[in-house]
């Protein structure tokens, strides 16, 4: 029987530009939780922003399924890229990323530094940013998988998408 070839190629500058150009102009996402009640799986779509750090970041409300879940477990994933117009949607660039949330909470300074930042890229979340209910979730990226298209798959960490 043959070896088998490893999938994963070598991270090179050109996956590390692509990975950090997905999570920068990301606008939403593909967040997974899990269900505190369950322990099952559970994804949502977000809205997704940068902190000035170049972590990724969301508003979120503490009535969310989602919320509720990263505050009884921080752990989570996003996915991150859309699939063009044309042809299969598998052939285009996505990330995932494996993380830890954090919570930043509303009328604290770090809150308003984050508001004024995340308003540049979201400005349709002023109707709601000011909601008591709403905060930030802060992310740290643990690592993440790359697929730049068909046969491009990478694995990088939180350095090679400028966060180390």
């Amino acid at each position: 029987m043959p070896d088998k070839i490893n999938p994963i190629r070598p991270t090179d500058d050109d996956a590390r530009a692509l990975a950090r150009g997905l999570v920068c102009n990301a606008r939403f996402g593909a967040l997974g939780t899990v269900d505190p009640e369950t322990g099952g799986p559970m994804v949502t779509r977000v809205a997704v922003g940068t902190a000035p750090d170049g972590r990724p970041l969301t508003l979120i409300s503490e009535l969310s399924l989602h919320t509720k879940a990263l505050s009884a477990d921080p752990r989570c994933s996003l996915l991150l890229g859309e699939p063009g117009e044309k042809g299969d949607p598998l052939t285009h660039p996505r990330i995932t990323l494996q993380m830890r949330a954090g919570f930043v909470a509303n009328g604290t300074a770090d809150y308003a530094a984050l508001r004024g930042h995340y308003l540049t890229t979201h400005p349709k979340a002023q109707l709601y940013i000011d909601f008591t209910d709403f905060h930030f979730a802060l992310f740290d990226v643990q690592a993440a998988a790359l697929n730049g298209g068909f046969g491009k798959a990478f694995t990088l960490t939180p350095g090679d998408l400028g966060l180390g």
